[in-house]
């Protein structure tokens, strides 16, 4: 049955990673025309948890060094005696990619954990009978 359990822990370790890797894409779309702004990406990483099962864990929140986008608009309250600010360096077409992909990585660990469920509960009804 732990085998069962093992299963559960680390799709689940996977579902919180990728609702969290969504939720620093979706902060990058909405932020992608904040002056200065720069794209936040995760890492993920494996943890040992119980059973000595390998689990998904989110690392450390990093920020896109590329440059940032300079934006010519002499009227915006930033722009210096040449009439340039800094723009933010977030591309909305990888954005998009990497919101699938998580999408697509979520919607995968849900049905191994729907899967892995179903198996335990027909166990289950197995070792009742």
């Amino acid at each position: 049955m732990s085998e069962f359990s093992n299963a559960l822990s680390v799709s689940a370790s996977a579902l919180r990673a990728q609702a969290t890797r969504l939720r620093h894409v979706s902060e990058n779309i909405s932020n992608a025309d904040t002056p200065g702004y720069r794209r936040k990406s995760v890492a993920f990483e494996t943890v040992r948890g119980p059973n000595d099962t390998d689990l998904v864990s989110v690392g450390r929140v990093r920020l896109d060094q590329s440059s940032l986008e300079r934006v010519f608009d002499p009227s915006h309250p930033l722009a210096d005696d040449s009439g340039h600010y800094d723009g933010s360096n977030v591309d909305l077409m990888i954005e998009i990619a990497d919101a699938r992909e998580a999408q697509r990585s979520y919607e995968a660990n849900l049905k191994m954990f729907d899967q892995s469920r179903q198996m335990s509960a027909g166990l289950m009804a197995l070792l009742r009978k």
